[in-house]
């Protein structure tokens, strides 16, 4: 597997595909676009997939906005949709917007374009996180058009696992997925996970203890929705032994939806970055998106268990024999049963099309 572009730099690899025509003729109400440029249409499938992206508590932190003269997409955090008790410095939001960034690359390549990203291209414009202009006509490689087409099938699967572990050779896949996007993949030994899944309980007991993240899981989390948030369905049932390795999405109903018996023994992985800034966040996200899509393509289920990096006590996820790393995301890894989809916007909510006044 080899990268097909450069952050925050000019790309350096390919990007087309032969499943749809970047000139195609424009629905109505649309503005035709000049011979060569990428249609409305089209730019709205990729935002289509960018938005099938994993984040916390499924907030959807994500706006974009297309520039057709520059043919252009960038990528903004909405503000509305933060989780301040959660994620108070954004972190999560940066990842969630950098995996959305690594779909949309994903999209523009197989509508048959180049993607050329730029991570954090205004840093007087904090919600601008990142640019993707859509160059020249260039033909995707096998490995884009398969990682592509697994999107609309990529789920967080927040149920038991089968005590099978993950064969080494489909982990050594997921650790090149992660260096591709410059990040680390570690999977702990037995000793290493137990003590991971109990600063994950430990964590969790302090989040439950804090009013305010309380009322952020009331409002993001349980019962039914149709647009965003974490309906019933597709929270963790609770294990009858105690404590299970997912997020109790619910502490406040008295009665679980459901019961079940969770693996004894959870296999976890690490994703970690050289260092912790907002581009590293961004380049994490694209990472664990990139690491999702192809444990997707080999059947591997994936939930995150990441309550002990939104503590001040993060440092202490870190392994020692890792080197000096920064934890970015934890996850469960396993083989389980399919699980519905979680919610999402239409893109009409998240998309808006620069006018050739400059306004939208």
């Amino acid at each position: 597997m080899t990268r097909n572009h450069t952050v925050a730099g000019p790309a350096s690899g390919p990007g087309t595909a032969p499943t749809t025509s970047p000139t195609a003729a424009p629905a109505a109400g649309q503005q035709a676009s000049p011979p060569g440029n990428v249609s409305q249409r089209v730019v709205e499938e990729m935002v289509a997939a960018a938005i099938l992206a994993p984040s916390m508590l499924n907030t959807q932190p994500w706006r974009f906005r297309f520039e057709p003269a520059s043919q252009t997409i960038e990528v903004y955090a909405d503000p509305a949709r933060t989780l301040r008790c959660a994620d108070p410095d954004g972190r999560a939001v940066h990842i969630a917007c950098g995996a959305a960034l690594l779909n949309l690359r994903l999209a523009a390549a197989a509508a048959g374009r180049l993607p050329v990203s730029r991570l954090i291209p205004a840093v007087t414009e904090r919600l601008l996180l990142a640019t993707l202009r859509l160059a020249r006509p260039c033909q995707a490689k096998p490995d884009e058009i398969e990682l592509h087409a697994a999107i609309p099938h990529r789920r967080t699967n927040r149920s038991p696992f089968s005590g099978r572990p993950v064969a080494p050779g489909i982990l050594a896949e997921l650790a090149e997925a992660a260096r591709v996007e410059g990040a680390a993949w570690h999977v702990p030994d037995s000793q290493e996970t137990s003590r991971l899944l109990e600063l994950a309980r430990d964590a969790e007991r302090a989040q439950l203890a804090d009013p305010g993240y309380r009322a952020e899981l009331a409002l993001w989390a349980g019962g039914a929705r149709e647009r965003d948030g974490v309906p019933d369905d597709v929270t963790a049932p609770r294990d009858p032994r105690g404590a299970a390795p997912v997020r109790d999405f619910t502490p406040a109903r008295p009665e679980p939806v459901r019961y079940a018996w969770f693996e004894e023994q959870p296999q976890l992985a690490v994703l970690a970055t050289q260092s912790s800034g907002r581009s590293d966040w961004l380049r994490a996200g694209q990472a664990l998106q990139r690491v999702l899509l192809t444990a997707t393509l080999r059947g591997i289920a994936v939930s995150p268990l990441t309550q002990p990096l939104e503590t001040p006590d993060a440092w202490l996820v870190r392994d020692p024999g890792n080197g000096f790393e920064y934890p970015q995301m934890i996850l469960r890894i396993g083989y389980g049963l399919p699980v519905p989809h979680s919610p999402r916007r239409p893109v009409t909510e998240v998309l808006s099309i620069a006018q050739a006044d400059g306004a939208d």
